[in-house]
């Protein structure tokens, strides 16, 4: 991996980074696909239309269907979706998190009931590294637990504190998978994930822990899970500086454009949200003025494209009175249309934010485009 900052505006940056399956400019948004495959019908020669740099899956998900070892068999993931771009690969991590009513935390790792048919799963640092390395991803996330916003300081001091050993773990696991004969991709790089909830000397602390471990990039998780968006910066402007400066900086489940916009103010670049896609299927859709209902009434006679500044697919042949009439009809084309305008918006952001940055004019850029995006509020 090479990662080369080439422009900086204030704590913002724009990077150029260089994997084994190809190139990734930062600030940078990818597109979620958690089952190998974007909710709403997109195709993988739709992402590469939309202009997505990075596509990502879970990887608890795919190890309950269809099973690591059958993508493996066939490829790797890249392959299983034929998808020539960088994948990267959630660990699992996440879900110990949102199927806390379904999983005990050990040292030794998570066992979990299955959200499919409730058959019995363990997931620990070795097995989180050996499914990914399976999949074959570009980058894979260390396995951590993510605890409430809310949670108990001495619940956070103890879980962080388990995340760190088992972050040791990964980075060694990593290490003798990438050497092994078998593995599809030997150059997998491995993101560490600061952890910490609300409490900025836990973050501060955990970012330095991680930072000596020299892995290939950082990652802020455990945000956007109950705090508010203040508390959120907050906590990204306190840990940000913990952690090492030449490499990615990835803030985990984020989010709005607002909030996209204000952590690349505190030098993030990497993110991922499934706002776009879910958004998009429901009939929400993001323009330069603000969010669209299209279900709304007064969009049933409404002959102009979504955003009339968009060069996506829906909005280059569609109109928002027609978009409307799908959704309401139940027609899959509405979601479709909605989904695909949603991902191209927010690639098309993350381009005009690199550029704001090499142009040294990213604050007033920043400032004129939440001004905007609130005025549809």
């Amino acid at each position: 991996m090479k990662y080369e900052i080439i422009a900086k505006d204030g704590a913002a940056k724009r990077a150029h980074m260089e994997t084994v399956h190809g190139v990734i400019e930062t600030p940078v948004f990818m597109n979620v696909g958690t089952a190998a495959a974007i909710k709403g019908a997109v195709s993988t020669e739709d992402l590469e239309a939309i202009g997505t740099q990075v596509e990502l899956s879970n990887t608890y998900h795919l190890h309950v269907r269809p099973g690591d070892e059958v993508i493996k068999k066939l490829g790797g993931i890249r392959k299983f979706m034929d998808w020539n771009r960088p994948v990267l690969t959630d660990s699992g991590g996440f879900q110990v998190f949102s199927l806390a009513s379904m999983r005990r935390i050990k040292e030794e790792g998570v066992y979990f009931n299955s959200h499919i048919d409730g058959r019995k799963i363990f997931m620990g640092p070795e097995e989180s590294m050996q499914i990914q390395s399976n999949l074959a991803s570009t980058i894979a996330m260390a396995f951590d637990e993510c605890p409430s916003a809310k949670a108990e300081r001495g619940y956070v001091e103890a879980s962080v504190a388990r995340t760190t050993r088992w972050l040791e773990r990964c980075k060694k696991k990593m290490a003798e998978l990438n050497a092994a004969e078998d593995t599809i991709n030997k150059e997998q790089l491995l993101f560490g994930i600061n952890q910490g909830a609300i409490f900025e000397d836990i973050r501060r602390g955990h970012a330095q822990a991680i930072s000596d471990m020299e892995l290939d990039g950082y990652a802020i998780g455990g945000l956007a899970v109950g705090e508010t968006h203040e508390e959120m910066y907050h906590i990204i402007e306190e840990t940000v500086p913990f952690l090492p400066k030449e490499k990615p900086t990835y803030l985990m489940g984020v989010g709005t454009p607002e909030n996209i916009l204000e952590a690349v103010d505190r030098g993030v670049d990497f993110f991922d949200c499934v706002y776009p896609s879910r958004n998009g299927r429901h009939g929400h859709v993001y323009t330069n003025t603000g969010r669209l209902n299209l279900k709304n009434a007064q969009y049933e006679l409404d002959d102009r494209p979504i955003d009339e500044s968009c060069g996506c697919p829906a909005c280059r042949r569609y109109s928002r009175a027609y978009i409307r009439h799908l959704l309401k009809a139940g027609e899959m084309l509405g979601m479709r249309l909605c989904v695909l305008h949603n991902l191209y918006y927010y690639n098309k952001l993350m381009a005009e934010i690199r550029l704001a940055i090499e142009e040294g004019r990213y604050k007033a850029y920043k400032e004129e485009k939440i001004y905007n995006l609130r005025q549809g509020q």
